[in-house]
């Protein structure tokens, strides 16, 4: 793909708002668009790939980094933080699989109803958890800015902390997606 920020005529930034992404995606499609008179079908496609890419602060990050430094990919290990967010995590993932099963198991509405409350706690922990996870993605993403003056002031370091960054947003995330699915799960 090519650089997603230039096809859209915006700076190379961790931190962009929705309503520039889209003035930015808007200005840009409207004379690609392939029902315009002169339209091109693949800018287009193109167009809305670079929005896909950098609507979201950990695909945006992840192409910042590829398209604008020489930063060599690297695993970056969990902090504190998110691994105590794991260790509470990862336990309760597999409580809600067996409760499913459990769930899945019961026919009759007495053993349903025996599983209500079980099923409360487990949903209340799982949003409990859920506002720990969204409370540290907001405490990350108020730092972008951050990322972007030091960029702009030329510190070479901070290639490596973005990318840091960068895997703390996709643990996040994944970690959302598999409490909004466990979540989604129980209302079946």
């Amino acid at each position: 793909m090519t650089d997603a920020f230039a096809l859209l005529n915006l700076p190379p930034r961790a931190a962009l708002d929705e309503e520039t992404l889209q003035a930015a995606y808007l200005s840009a499609t409207r004379s690609a668009h392939p029902d315009q008179a002169g339209g091109d079908a693949q800018l287009s496609a193109d167009l809305n790939a670079a929005l896909e890419t950098l609507k979201s602060p950990v695909t945006r990050i992840k192409h910042l980094i590829e398209k604008h430094s020489d930063t060599p990919w690297r695993a970056v290990p969990l902090d504190t933080g998110l691994m105590n967010l794991f260790e509470k995590l990862g336990p309760l993932l597999q409580t809600g699989a067996a409760f499913l099963k459990k769930k899945q198991g019961a026919t009759t509405a007495l053993t349903k109803a025996l599983l209500a409350n079980e099923e409360m706690r487990l949903r209340e922990s799982l949003e409990e958890l859920g506002i720990l996870i969204e409370e540290a993605w907001q405490q990350i993403e108020a730092q972008l800015s951050h990322y972007d003056a030091r960029m702009i002031a030329g510190d070479a370091g901070v290639w490596s902390d973005l990318q840091g960054t960068q895997a703390r947003l996709a643990y996040l995330s994944k970690w959302r997606a598999q409490i909004r699915e466990l979540l989604l799960g129980l209302m079946l």
